[in-house]
């Protein structure tokens, strides 16, 4: 496998940065560790801009390199020194992303590893910010505020780790069992958007007692007729306005899917929850 599947985990963390107030990676540190060369990595990137959103992926500006390259030595002198352009960084959710668009084992592999040095970095992030002085002296009152602290990361640090299901291939039941209990969570209604819907997605709302809508450009007619003469509960909006999957429950939960639902674990792909309530509020607004 590629070598650089050796990599420790240490130098992923050192490979992290805090940019704008995020913890990114740069362009190149990920080309490397994927095994793409940076123009091959970030010209796919370009063909589907439309993926990355700012909070997924930008482009450092000359004096935040200048910074980034001043405070870490290694940088200096050997990576990116003789960039013609500006690099991008990419979030914890642009490289979920990232590794969706280039299916490459090696990637998939990878993207696992720095999912684990991003919730060790926010991990020591966390540690360290209970160790400084002036937290004590300014911020925490006395120990029981401390032990709030300590038990809200915790709790973020839980809540990250379910929030990314990757499935490799042949794992039709676990992504077919995952879809089931994410649908559960919905109280008042569904919206699915999938460019093509067919008898395996009318099985699983089949057992849903509450309204579901689905955006496709693409569907089983007799499928949805036969369905429809039994149940009440679907809708269909037809548009080609949408090229990725997602769930959205109850207009307040955002799903982002790799895969087609009715093609779920045939092929290695990742489940994401999207926290960013700005990308669930404009979805809304394109439907």
């Amino acid at each position: 496998m590629h070598e650089l599947m050796d990599i420790d985990n240490k130098r992923i963390e050192d490979m992290i940065y805090e940019i704008r107030g995020k913890q990114v990676m740069l362009d190149s540190d990920l080309a490397c560790l994927f095994g793409y060369e940076v123009k091959q990595m970030n010209r796919q990137v370009a063909r589907n801009t439309n993926r990355f959103p700012e909070n997924y992926c930008f482009q450092l500006t000359k004096e935040e390199y200048d910074y980034l390259r001043c405070q870490n030595g290694t940088l200096k002198q050997n990576r990116g020194e003789h960039r013609k352009y500006l690099p991008y960084v990419f979030t914890e959710h642009g490289i979920t992303m990232l590794v969706g668009i280039l299916k490459s084992e090696i990637a998939v592999a990878m993207s696992l590893r720095i999912v684990d040095a991003f919730v060790a970095m926010r991990k020591y992030i966390g540690n360290n910010l209970l160790e400084q002085k002036y937290i004590n002296n300014q911020v925490m009152k006395n120990t029981e505020d401390i032990k709030l602290l300590q038990e809200a990361l915790s709790k973020l640090e839980e809540k990250k780790s379910v929030n990314y299901h990757i499935f490799f291939e042949g794992q039709i039941y676990d992504a077919y069992s995952l879809l089931v209990d994410i649908l559960k969570e919905a109280n008042t209604e569904i919206t699915i958007i999938d460019n093509y819907v067919d008898k395996t997605i009318l099985d699983i709302i089949s057992f849903l007692e509450i309204p579901v809508t689905i955006i496709t450009s693409n569907y089983n007619k007799l499928d949805m007729h036969k369905y429809k003469e039994q149940y009440d509960n679907v809708e269909i909006l037809h548009s080609k306005g949408f090229h990725d999957r997602f769930l959205i429950l109850d207009n307040k939960i955002l799903y982002h899917c790799g895969a087609s639902f009715k093609d779920l674990g045939k092929k290695c792909f990742a489940i994401t929850k999207i926290e960013d309530e700005d990308v669930l509020i404009s979805l809304l607004k394109k439907i």
